[in-house]
């Protein structure tokens, strides 16, 4: 359709300056954010549910061998396990903390906590796989007893997770907007939640 020379949109198409970009509209996303948030938070909850099912199905089948469960959990790196939930909650606040920074317009701030973030989720990738190591020099896998399997799975997918996230908070800290940040921090807190209800079922219980 040929919009008229003298119509309202034409006019204002040709005052713009040389160079002056076109205004926005509220169809178009705000440059700096990431897309679909919603998406994000049904992620999350997706996410929660599968490891809860997860729990649920490890606890039913612990009731069916409760010695060989807990001569199976002996064997476990409990002192690290306290200290990665340590880890992991601290790294929380300071996502938090890089929320607020972002809300502030503080980027250096936010930079900086979402970076030593990532390097608490590093940490606790570390005693993880120290974990799987020495459980693995013991000749201890999978197929050992129903309760490694249940182990191996929740906690790896977990620790899957905890990679997933710390890619995601370098990415939001680039970005550096409050909605991108506060997106990824959701993500993180997720993260440290589930290993919150890990924490207990898998290494104490």
């Amino acid at each position: 359709m040929t919009i008229p020379p003298d119509s309202p949109r034409s006019l204002r198409a040709s005052s713009l300056a040389p160079g002056e970009e076109k205004p926005k509209t509220h169809d178009e996303p705000p440059s700096g954010q990431l897309p679909g948030e919603l998406l994000m938070w049904v992620l999350i909850l997706s996410e929660i549910t599968v490891f809860g099912a997860g729990l649920l199905a490890f606890l039913s089948v612990r009731l069916t061998d409760p010695t060989g469960f807990a001569e199976a959990q002996s064997h476990l790196h409990r002192t690290g396990a306290a200290a990665n939930t340590l880890v992991l909650v601290t790294s929380g606040w300071l996502a938090a903390l890089a929320t607020r920074a972002a809300e502030a317009g503080q980027r250096r701030r936010l930079r900086l906590l979402l970076a030593v973030a990532i390097g608490f989720g590093a940490v606790f990738l570390i005693l993880k796989g120290t974990e799987y190591a020495d459980l693995w020099a013991q000749g201890i896998g999978t197929e050992t007893h129903a309760f490694y399997t249940f182990s191996y799975l929740l906690t790896g997918f977990h620790a899957a997770h905890v990679l997933a996230g710390m890619v995601l908070l370098a990415l939001v800290g680039w970005l550096g907007t409050p909605k991108a940040v506060e997106t990824g921090a959701a993500f993180w807190h997720m993260v440290d939640l589930v290993w919150v209800l890990l924490f207990p079922v898998v290494y104490l219980l």
